[in-house]
């Protein structure tokens, strides 16, 4: 879906309370971000149902570990990929983007 070094803007920034406890730092909707990495994640906090996604990361912020993982296999925490949207031209684009998005 998303490859390392593409922008990206954020059309979702709607996030539960335990994820605004667990991460350090979430993506704010409207703003531009870049893949850092992209890999298949969990979508679940917790459980034992897996929940699985398409995962990215990105260069411009920076989580923990997820500490529902064992430390022999924990990853940074990320973000699913249907909160973003890619970034066509420039800035103005990414917004009536944003706008259409929200009125969809």
């Amino acid at each position: 879906m998303f490859e390392p070094g593409e922008k990206v803007v954020c059309i979702n920034d709607q996030f539960e309370a335990l994820h605004r406890r667990l991460y350090r730092q979430l993506p704010t909707k409207g703003d531009i971000y870049t893949v850092r990495e992209c890999s298949l994640g969990r979508t679940k906090t917790g459980g034992s149902d897996p929940g699985i996604s398409y995962r990215i990361l990105l260069e411009e912020i920076s989580n923990d570990l997820d500490p529902y993982m064992d430390d022999a296999i924990a990853e940074e925490l990320g973000f699913r990929s249907d909160r973003f949207a890619p970034l066509i031209g420039n800035e103005e684009t990414a917004e009536m983007s944003l706008a259409l998005e929200t009125i969809l």
